[in-house]
């Protein structure tokens, strides 16, 4: 029986852009794209606060959310590769003004995302340079940056390919070394399982510990999704973005659950310097001095100044490429969807630069309190573009075999359907609404943290309503759901 060709879209609006990454770009976004500060310095604080056990359990599940958001997010992506990403898919399988919310959300996340990075640059940097002015080191950092993602896109992702290089590449070693440790080969003697039966453990103060280590679990696994933007200047997107996506099962196996199965296993729940957030009791940085590696501090000082430009990278980018998408379907202005010669959108990268170094302005002048509105303002976007990708999928493939095609013939389907997108939605959901429950356990509700916790979410219905009721959008029945291949292209009934 004769094979039937894959369907793919041919209607999407970055033509302008080139198609400059390579698959071991690609591959290399997906690897590294999630690993970062929260792994590097969060992971301490999630197994002091829940123990071993619990740490382990919650990075298990939010794992699991997070593989079947990618899984559909490289099921649309393949099909359809553009760089609006999130509110592409949204505008055209749910509502556009969904898609409009999407986009802009995505975009002022990651613009505040780049003023956290060029923050936390300087005090990385200060690790090496106690005395030295902050403004050289984030203006320093965000010259290269710039340059980065002005030269070309494949400057991006050759960036980035070594960024995340350096993070794969310590993290492998830090297993290592852990495996050693533990059966005694390496550090002295053999540790052992004695650290997850240590007091309380494997778990400590129940249900509602492990609920707080979903959201920093959630938060260090954020960034993943840039492959699908990535995927709208990747070449040959229909086959190295699935090949992308099959890999980040393994990452979050290898890189997150085994590397705090190996903390845990090395270093008593107990211990109060998990808790904190300085590079020099990092939990990397105490494994590594427990083996014996005197340097370790400053080696991890220098793996974390990698991941804060990775991130800082990472972030100008995406923005950049949704604003640009956002501009090219009417949703922004439309001087922001002008490329150059190179295929690089400047005038989107020039006003992300900018809104991103202002934002750091605001944290470095003053008292601070306009950027921390900001970034409060940021702080659960991520969980919801995920719920966005999650319900674009759902409603993609419905449609999809609503109009009569067959989902054999898509270039990448994801596993799971529809479980995969319907547990992710419920699990982020479940993680959105209980960003701050702590503050309504206590006796007398602080209401001033509330708002902060929760600015993101009435932002995003302002941008969502608003926009439905100014364009009067509806949502899309599903037989009429836009995929962009021509009738031609239809399978034949």
């Amino acid at each position: 029986m004769k094979e039937e060709p894959v369907l793919t879209s041919n209607k999407v609006e970055d033509e302008d852009l080139k198609r400059g990454l390579k698959p071991r770009h690609l591959m290399m976004i997906s690897l590294g794209g999630a690993i970062g500060t929260g792994l590097f310095l969060g992971s301490g604080a999630a197994i002091y606060t829940a123990g071993p056990g619990g740490a382990l359990l919650a990075y298990i599940i939010i794992g699991i959310m997070v593989y079947f958001i990618m899984t559909s997010l490289g099921e649309l992506a393949a099909f359809m590769p553009t760089s609006g990403a999130f509110s592409t898919y949204a505008t055209r399988f749910v509502d556009p003004s969904l898609g409009f919310a999407l986009g802009w959300n995505y975009w002022y996340s990651w613009a505040i995302t780049l003023a956290t990075e060029l923050s936390a640059s300087t005090l990385v940097m200060k690790f090496w340079f106690p005395h030295s002015p902050s403004w050289i080191w984030s203006g320093l950092f965000l010259l290269l940056i710039f340059g980065l993602n002005i030269l070309s896109v494949k400057g991006y992702g050759e960036g980035e390919y070594w960024f995340s290089f350096i993070k794969v590449a310590t993290i492998i070693i830090f297993i290592i070394v852990g495996i050693l440790m533990i059966f005694g080969i390496m550090g002295g003697h053999a540790i052992g399982f004695k650290n997850f039966t240590y007091k309380n453990a494997p778990f400590n103060g129940g249900f509602l510990t492990i609920l707080g280590v979903f959201i920093t679990a959630g938060f260090s696994f954020q960034g993943t999704e840039i492959v699908g933007v990535a995927a709208g200047e990747s070449e040959n997107p229909q086959k190295n973005v699935p090949k992308a996506t099959r890999s980040i099962f393994w990452r979050i196996l290898l890189f997150y659950v085994l590397a705090i199965f190996i903390i845990g296993l090395i270093i008593p729940y107990t211990t109060s310097s998990l808790k904190s957030n300085d590079i020099m009791v990092s939990p990397f940085t105490l494994v590594f001095k427990q083996a014996g590696l005197a340097f370790a501090a400053s080696a991890m000082n220098a793996v974390i100044l990698t991941a804060v430009l990775s991130a800082g990278n990472s972030s100008l980018y995406a923005s950049t490429r949704i604003l640009y998408a956002m501009a090219k379907q009417g949703q922004a202005p439309k001087i922001l969807g002008n490329v150059n010669k190179r295929g690089i959108p400047v005038a989107a990268l020039i006003v992300t630069t900018l809104v991103g170094a202002l934002a750091f302005l605001a944290s470095i002048f003053g008292d601070g309190a306009i950027y921390i509105w900001l970034l409060n303002a940021s702080g659960i976007t991520g969980f919801i573009f995920w719920l966005g990708i999650s319900a674009s999928h759902y409603r993609f493939r419905r449609a999809f075999v609503a109009q009569g095609h067959s989902v054999d013939r898509l270039p990448y389907r994801a596993k799971w359907y529809p479980f995969g997108p319907i547990f992710a939605f419920i699990v982020c959901l479940i993680v959105l609404l209980a960003q701050n429950y702590q503050a309504f356990l206590s006796g007398s509700i602080k209401w001033s943290d509330v708002i902060a916790s929760y600015l993101g979410i009435p932002l995003f219905l302002v941008m969502w309503f608003g926009y439905k009721l100014i364009k009067k959008t509806k949502v899309i029945p599903l037989k009429e759901c836009d995929f962009g291949f021509e009738e031609e292209a239809k399978e034949e009934k």
